[in-house]
């Protein structure tokens, strides 16, 4: 039986729960279906459960989907340091190796995304295809900072504010996570998140080392801009991508502007597909799951036809 900690994101359904050892690491997943293998990451505020939608349509379409938490949330090993994209970039890489698969698809929303874009740049060798939702391409997103104060900027308020030590963790756990629940609503789109979800993502971020754990990645962010792990990263990250990557945006979200991820294509030489989500926000996988799974699919099928 999982700790009372660890209670919250046990989610009982259609998949099961395993412990993968990778990179040094036990992270925690949640598996459904068998075929090519599918990896789906979360994001920020969230764990494994944000992907559950995609869990079962692809499972129910042929394919093995394994959803880890990241490191540092929900069930996974929440070690001091290692918060930064080259260790995520190996984390990913470690647990495809782990499960057995030559290599996968990455698909990962927000954080989730931007671990698949640097895993497909860092761990070439272990990314078959990408699909990259509310997740513009990393050095998209910092040109988006630069050059857009009253724009992607202004939109990142949260990032900012998160560089202070400890006061963040503090006061996003304060008051049963109601931090955590208001920023879920102020991203999304009208009617998102209901009671149930947002008292699962509030009830996760008190889990103990959660919350400092998911702003080391946002300190690294912008800390390492000029540290050797950040240039020897943004240096990977200019060579042209040449998986086949999906890109899928919602149309509201204020977190992560459209037009901010709408550049990213520019950083990739393979097939590229651009979508937009209407009426979802920043976490289209929740909010639009049947529009985000049937393209998901399609692009899916496309990939294996061509093979």
């Amino acid at each position: 039986m999982p700790s009372p900690d660890l209670a919250s994101v046990m989610v009982d359904g259609p998949w099961t729960h395993r412990e993968i050892s990778a990179n040094g690491m036990r992270f925690h997943a949640a598996e459904m279906g068998d075929g090519p293998l599918v990896v789906l990451l979360h994001g920020f505020p969230q764990f494994w459960w944000s992907m559950r939608h995609q869990l079962e349509a692809l499972a129910h379409a042929g394919y093995r989907a394994v959803a880890p938490d990241l490191r540092g949330y929900g069930g996974s090993d929440k070690p001091p340091r290692g918060y930064d994209a080259i260790t995520l970039a190996g984390d990913v890489a470690g647990v495809i190796r782990a499960l057995g698969a030559r290599d996968a698809v990455v698909v990962g929303h927000d954080w989730g995304g931007f671990a698949a874009w640097a895993t497909a740049a860092l761990e070439p060798g272990q990314v078959r295809a990408i699909a990259a939702l509310a997740a513009p391409h990393p050095l998209r997103f910092r040109n988006a900072l630069l050059a857009e104060p009253r724009g992607q900027l202004r939109a990142s308020t949260h990032l900012l504010g998160f560089q202070r030590p400890w006061i963040p963790e503090r006061q996003l756990i304060s008051d049963d996570a109601a931090q955590v629940g208001r920023m879920l609503h102020a991203w999304s789109g009208p009617g998102w998140p209901d009671a149930e979800t947002a008292r699962r993502y509030r009830a996760q971020f008190q889990i103990p080392h959660v919350a400092h754990s998911a702003l080391e990645y946002y300190r690294w962010l912008l800390r390492s801009q000029l540290r050797p792990d950040g240039v020897r990263f943004t240096q990977a990250m200019r060579s042209p991508l040449r998986v086949p990557t999906l890109q899928l945006h919602g149309a509201l979200d204020s977190c992560v502007l459209p037009r901010t991820a709408a550049g990213s294509g520019r950083y990739v030489g393979g097939p590229y597909s651009w979508r937009i989500v209407e009426d979802a926000g920043h976490f289209l996988p929740e909010e639009a799951p049947k529009q985000v799974n049937a393209e998901i699919v399609r692009w899916l099928d496309e990939l294996d036809r061509s093979r």
